[in-house]
């Protein structure tokens, strides 16, 4: 199947039908599974033999998604855990011991700085944070104990990019593993793989479900160090169920022509909000406006479905824009068919200090919007007087 077209392989990667000839991949609810005879379990278990244990370690449903997401980001191995934030702890708590070091762009996720800064030190981790477009001052936070190199491209919610052909060289030449949160990207956007990344984590949860159903997460990376991250994974159990895997196998099935739908639609919408009176600036990454649009369209296919932008009001017209909206949603989610609308320094990142979101560019009238599936003239009428 790899010759075949990222679409094409969403579609038709899934696992051998049954005796029962299905076309439709079946569901595997099931916490274990049998064996025919006392010695083929003991070979199983020892690992001589082939066959599924407990749905902990694998199930059919499971391994297609993995097998389905791997063929996307070109990757070699995976494993698919609970929930996004499930994926980012075990990419660090995998690969990290007592003593070892972490380096990071500045411009992570809340929960994933939550991490960091609080859960990692608790184990005697230590973590140095770096700005996502000066690779060239990198190395001055790198020690003899730095293990790992972790960045998201573009960034939650600033929409900074971090250059991953730089990213891939500099992590090769101090000889330290590369990690990338693709979440906003999704494989079909940017391929951080091509670049040298050594392991990949999604939410599936957004853009791969993409209709705010179930929570999913990912790891995909080369299988040397999938091989850690697995026995991680395996043997603290934060395993994906199998229904959830099946909802989100089926759903990347549609994952391009909903992700070429989004962005042409986020586009319009960023496009349409440069003019829009109430709005200071407005950040998305194939507006010639923002700051690293070349770096853009040298590794992404197109520029997402999520805008930002800052109102002139602060946070007092960023709750009136929330609270006017009767099309658009309000939550903390993003990926989904419909529009939503997010203030981030008083949810996603409200357990970030203020000067922690300044340095980021989380100011207090910045709002985030994923763009749904709608028209786009009806999400534009929904928040016109919200503008003004």
């Amino acid at each position: 199947m790899q010759e075949k077209h990222p679409s094409t392989r969403a579609i038709r990667q899934q696992m051998p039908s049954t005796e029962y000839r299905e076309h439709s991949t079946p569901l595997f609810l099931t916490s274990s599974f049998t064996f025919p005879s006392a010695e083929a379990m003991a070979d199983t278990f020892a690992g001589r033999g082939e066959g599924i244990i407990y749905s902990r370690y694998n199930n059919p449903n499971v391994d297609e998604l993995i097998a389905k997401a791997c063929s996307l980001e070109g990757t070699e191995a995976g494993f698919a855990t609970a929930s996004g934030m499930s994926a980012v702890f075990a990419s660090l708590a995998a690969l990290v011991e007592q003593g070892d070091h972490i380096v990071a762009t500045r411009a992570v996720f809340g929960s994933t700085h939550q991490i960091l800064s609080q859960i990692l030190p608790k184990w005697g981790v230590t973590y140095t944070y770096v700005e996502p477009d000066q690779p060239e001052t990198w190395a001055d936070a790198v020690t003899d104990r730095t293990r790992v190199f972790v960045t998201e491209t573009p960034s939650n919610p600033g929409l900074q990019l971090v250059d991953l052909e730089q990213a891939g060289t500099f992590c090769r030449k101090h000889g330290i593993t590369f990690i990338v949160d693709n979440c906003f990207a999704t494989p079909y956007l940017q391929r951080p793989a091509d670049y040298g990344a050594d392991l990949i984590t999604h939410s599936a949860t957004k853009w791969m479900d993409g209709q705010g159903r179930v929570l999913g997460g990912l790891l995909l990376g080369r299988a040397e160090i999938m091989e850690k991250v697995i026995f991680f994974c395996r043997h603290t159990g934060p395993a994906m169920s199998p229904f959830n895997a099946w909802v989100i196998s089926k759903s990347l099935e549609t994952l391009a022509i909903r992700m070429d739908a989004h962005c042409r639609s986020a586009m319009t919408m960023a496009e349409w909000l440069v003019d829009q009176p109430g709005v200071e600036s407005v950040h998305y990454p194939f507006l010639a406006s923002h700051p690293q649009h070349d770096l853009a369209r040298k590794q992404m296919r197109a520029g997402g479905g999520i805008v930002t932008f800052e109102l002139k009001g602060g946070a007092a017209a960023a709750s009136r824009l929330l609270n006017q909206a009767q099309l658009c949603t309000r939550s903390s989610n993003l990926g989904d068919t419909r529009t939503i609308l997010t203030h981030p320094a008083t949810t996603t990142h409200s357990k970030l200090s203020p000067e922690e979101r300044a340095a980021v560019g989380i100011t207090d009238g910045l709002v985030r919007m994923s763009v749904g599936l709608e028209a786009v003239a009806d999400i534009q009428a929904d928040l016109q007087d919200g503008l003004q």
